[in-house]
Order: structure tokens, then C-alpha cells, then sequence
């Protein structure tokens, strides 16, 4: 692969954004790597967590302007596309059935925002910038809207999408698109805690919880009940949930 960087670290996957030429901005050839990389992760059963990152100077500043540049000849239906192939990156990384940890430093605007807002955990470095910045170009965050409005909720949605306005890492921890804002030089480390966290909890109930939240989200709590009832009992008399209480009752770490 060209425009991605993938490392394996025992059970943690490390891909690394790799255009930093031009601060890893999204084109097709990083959207089709990046969307194969995904798809790839379902059958590797011997990873447990995915760290994204972005090499050089930042995280990634968004879509390509080369890119950008073709589009303007395209026709809709051309657009339409390629906007199916960017949302499919994001419904397949949505769709990882193990965590994925954003390392975000230097920026993550308009697509580079919404690859934070698809990763389970942000990590940002205290300077990072962020923005949906689509509207100063006269385009809208469209394809990432769903994940980040999912994310983020409605109400900074409309200050945020609607004004395109780049905002701190600060604020973006306040409105749940971060989770953690670390100076620069502890930004590995505070990446490696959450890894760390991650690897002590068993791989099977971290993929069965990852899906529970979406499957919950999308329903009312009436429908929800009998879906939870069911998804504790599963996860109780299978082997792993059955090594992890009897681990918490014997007082010893579970053999995962």
C-alpha cells in the first residue's frame, strides 16, 4: 500500500495515514486502501485493538485538492459516485469489530474530522485544531454527518456544521468528538493507556459491546429490552464470559 502505513504491533493494528506531503488529505487511492484495510479486520481474529494516526505534521486536513479539483468537472451523477465511496470508508470503519483509537495531532479538518468522529477513542495533543470546515468551500459535511452527528449531537452539529468555524481540542473533548487532551509528547502515552485497557477486557464481550451500542441506539427502550436480556445471557454462559467471572470470583487475572 502507498498512502497507508500498516504496522502490527502483537495484537494491536497501527495504520498510519502516509501523505504527509499534503498533510494526508483524503484521495481516492487513500479512500480505497484505507475502506480495503477495514474490510480486512473482520476475518483477522488476532487483532484486538486499531490505533489511526497521521504521519509528518497532522492528522489529516481533509480532502485532497487534486482531488477536489476533478470533482468540480464531474457530473452529479459522477459526484454521487464518489461521495459512495468515501461513505462506504466510514461505514466500514464504522463497522471494525474491534476499537479504533484516533491519534490526532496538528489538525483533523472536514474528512479528517469525520475520521475522528468514526474512531471509538480520541487521543488529541492539546494544540490540535478541528473543524467541518465544508461550508467555507460552499459543499457540506454530507457523508460524514451521520457518525459525526452520532457523535457530537445535534446542537453543536448546527453551530459547527453550519458555520464551519475550526475549534480546539479543548472544546472538541467538551462536546464527546475527543476523549482525552494530552500534551504533545504524551500523546503516545496516553494512546498506549487506553490500548492497555482494551487488552485487559476479553475481545469477544469489547466486540459484542461495540455492536450493543448501535444496536440500542436505534431503538427505543421498550424495543431495547428484550435485545439486552438476550445479549447478557449469551455472554454469560459463553466461554469467555464464563472464564472472566470465574477469574473475578477466583480473585486471578482471565486468560484472554
Amino acid at each position: 500500500m502507498t498512502t497507508i502505513d500498516i504496522r502490527r504491533d502483537g495484537p494491536v493494528e497501527r495504520v498510519t495515514l502516509n501523505r504527509p506531503e499534503v498533510r494526508n488529505a483524503l484521495n481516492d487511492e487513500l479512500i480505497a486502501e484505507l475502506t480495503d484495510w477495514a474490510s480486512s479486520i473482520g476475518g483477522a481474529r488476532d487483532v484486538r485493538v486499531a490505533v489511526l494516526a497521521g504521519a509528518g505534521k497532522t492528522f489529516s486536513a481533509g480532502a485532497d485538492v487534486t482531488w477536489m479539483s476533478r470533482a468540480i468537472a464531474y457530473s452529479k451523477e459522477e459526484n454521487q459516485r464518489d461521495a459512495e465511496r468515501l461513505s462506504a470508508l466510514f461505514a466500514a470503519l464504522d463497522r471494525l469489530p474491534v476499537p479504533l483509537i484516533g491519534r490526532v495531532h496538528g489538525a483533523a479538518l472536514g474528512g479528517g474530522c469525520g475520521l475522528a468522529a468514526i474512531c471509538d477513542v480520541v487521543v488529541a495533543e492539546e494544540q490540535a485544531v478541528f473543524g467541518f470546515t465544508e461550508v467555507k468551500l460552499g459543499i457540506i459535511p454530507a457523508v460524514i454527518s451521520p457518525f459525526a452527528i452520532a457523535k457530537i449531537g445535534r446542537s453543536a452539529a448546527r453551530e459547527l456544521f453550519l458555520t464551519g468555524a475550526r475549534f480546539s481540542a479543548t472544546r472538541a473533548r467538551d462536546i464527546g468528538l475527543v476523549h482525552a487532551v494530552v500534551p504533545i509528547e504524551n500523546l503516545d502515552e496516553a494512546v498506549g493507556a487506553y490500548v492497555s485497557e482494551f487488552l485487559s477486557a476479553g475481545p469477544n464481550a469489547v466486540a459484542a459491546a461495540k455492536s450493543l451500542i448501535a444496536e440500542v441506539d436505534s431503538r427505543s427502550i421498550d424495543e431495547a429490552r428484550p435485545l439486552t436480556a438476550r445479549a447478557i445471557a449469551e455472554r454469560r454462559v459463553s466461554a469467555e464470559g464464563q472464564e472472566g467471572l470465574r477469574a473475578f470470583l477466583e480473585k486471578r487475572k482471565p486468560r484472554w
